[in-house]
């Protein structure tokens, strides 16, 4: 009998190799290095899943046509609705909303096309619960299996617009012999499930829970074989969720949609810069409009200094990059004489919002000024600017329709850079700063 082939796949990176190592040679990821056996490779007959090569001009777009899911945050973060035979990922903590997420969308969708919804990790009966919770009612059609060939064989007879598997750890491939949830049962069940969308025409919903090391469903290898990877992210006992794209082969990655778990289901947030300002005005406190995608966001930054008990002071960042708050804290001390090396500095952007955006950079400077100073903004001013390392105060993209959006929240004064043009304001103080002390100036 000839002997079985293996190869060993890294979980984290997906690297190949023939034997095992303690540590990944690609990445440097420890004990993530899993064994799996080789497949005989099929005959290229039965690799084919299409036809033959066709002229680009001859091809009908609108076999690929948007269908939308009528949540419109959802709609937004796709880029404008599901593409058809795409295979959508939505990843994120167990309990964070996201089997609540694709019920509410299965029926939206299903009162123009037939929906199958599959579970391995709840029976009918606790579906049909969910369901009557969230108010979802229709012919939607569910289905409790693991096996793919038995789902694949029920979407053949069924012929679904779409199909939403929940999750796919459950899933398993029964000529692999491996348990459900490892790497081996995860490439294959998301291999068939591809097959199935892009043969069928089909849009694909997986569900993926997020492991402790923050990657979806252990290997991040699923990642690179789906067309998108959603995330939904937020605190499970807060009730604000934020879904995030990281990868979109059919739209942008900028998007964010927001909602509001409730007893009934997810509801759409029409004004997110209401959930991310605290409506206080004191020391350490600023509010500054970043962009998601082409929608601008009030968010406010805190900063909080502490004597500090350690030779090397800490400095700590909730919600925006620690390497930048570092960067800035020295452009304060050595361009505008603001003393933090014997503090502790703590920042925190308010609501849970991942803050990215360059023009947050001046609103974190004044933040920790204030806490320096004990001063603060006045009342009703919101900040907005880039920071350079020599000190200067820089417009970022898109200034017009920031400070629209602060004059739409009722902002009064907007502390702004003196370059970039503002023609047209009217309603709103515009304060044009040059650098940083001139910015550091305006604290009262």
């Amino acid at each position: 009998m000839p002997k079985d082939k293996t190869k060993f796949v890294c979980g984290e990176c997906g690297y190949e190799t023939g034997k095992w190592f303690g540590r990944c040679p690609s990445c440097g990821s420890w004990n993530t290095l899993v064994e799996m056996s080789v497949a005989e490779a099929p005959k290229r007959s039965a690799m084919s899943t299409g036809s033959g090569a066709v002229r680009l001009s001859s091809v009908d777009g609108r076999d690929a046509a948007r269908s939308l899911t009528g949540i419109g945050e959802l709609d937004r973060v796709l880029g404008g609705g599901v593409v058809s035979g795409s295979v959508i990922l939505l990843g994120g903590d167990p309990g964070i909303g996201k089997s609540t997420l694709l019920m509410q969308a299965a029926s939206r969708l299903v009162k123009d096309a037939p929906v199958l919804y599959v579970s391995g990790e709840e029976s009918k009966a606790q579906l049909k619960l969910r369901a009557e919770r969230c108010g979802v009612s229709g012919e939607l059609l569910v289905m409790t299996e693991t096996s793919i060939s038995a789902i694949e064989s029920e979407v053949e007879r069924t012929k679904p617009a779409f199909l939403i598997i929940d999750s796919i750890q459950t899933m398993v491939c029964t000529e692999v012999a491996s348990a459900a949830g490892s790497v081996t049962q995860i490439r294959e069940v998301t291999a068939a499930l591809t097959r199935i969308a892009k043969v069928n025409g089909c849009a694909v919903f997986i569900v993926g829970h997020v492991t402790k090391e923050g990657a979806i469903a252990g290997p991040r290898l699923l990642e690179h074989m789906v067309d998108t990877v959603l995330y939904f992210e937020g605190d499970r006992h807060d009730s604000f969720r934020l879904l995030r794209a990281v990868k979109n082969r059919f739209g942008s990655t900028n998007e964010i949609g927001i909602f509001e778990m409730r007893g009934d289901g997810m509801a759409e947030v029409a004004d997110p810069s209401e959930m991310f300002l605290s409506g206080t005005n004191d020391t350490g406190c600023a509010v500054t409009c970043i962009m998601e995608g082409n929608r601008p966001i009030l968010v406010e930054v805190q900063s909080l200094l502490a004597s500090t008990v350690y030779a090397n002071p800490r400095r700590m960042a909730a919600g925006m990059d620690g390497g930048r708050l570092m960067l800035l804290l020295a452009v304060l001390e050595r361009r505008a004489g603001v003393r933090t090396g014997d503090k502790d500095v703590y920042t925190n952007a308010v609501g849970g919002i991942r803050v990215d955006d360059r023009g947050a950079d001046l609103a974190v400077v004044l933040a920790v000024a204030g806490s320096v100073f004990d001063k603060r903004l006045p009342e009703r001013t919101a900040v907005i600017g880039e920071v350079s390392l020599t000190g200067e105060v820089r417009a970022v993209d898109r200034m017009l329709n920031r400070v629209n959006e602060c004059i739409r929240r009722g902002f009064t004064r907007v502390i702004a850079p003196y370059s970039g043009s503002l023609k047209g304001v009217k309603d709103v103080e515009l304060i044009r700063v040059r650098s940083v002390r001139d910015a550091i100036n305006t604290l009262v």
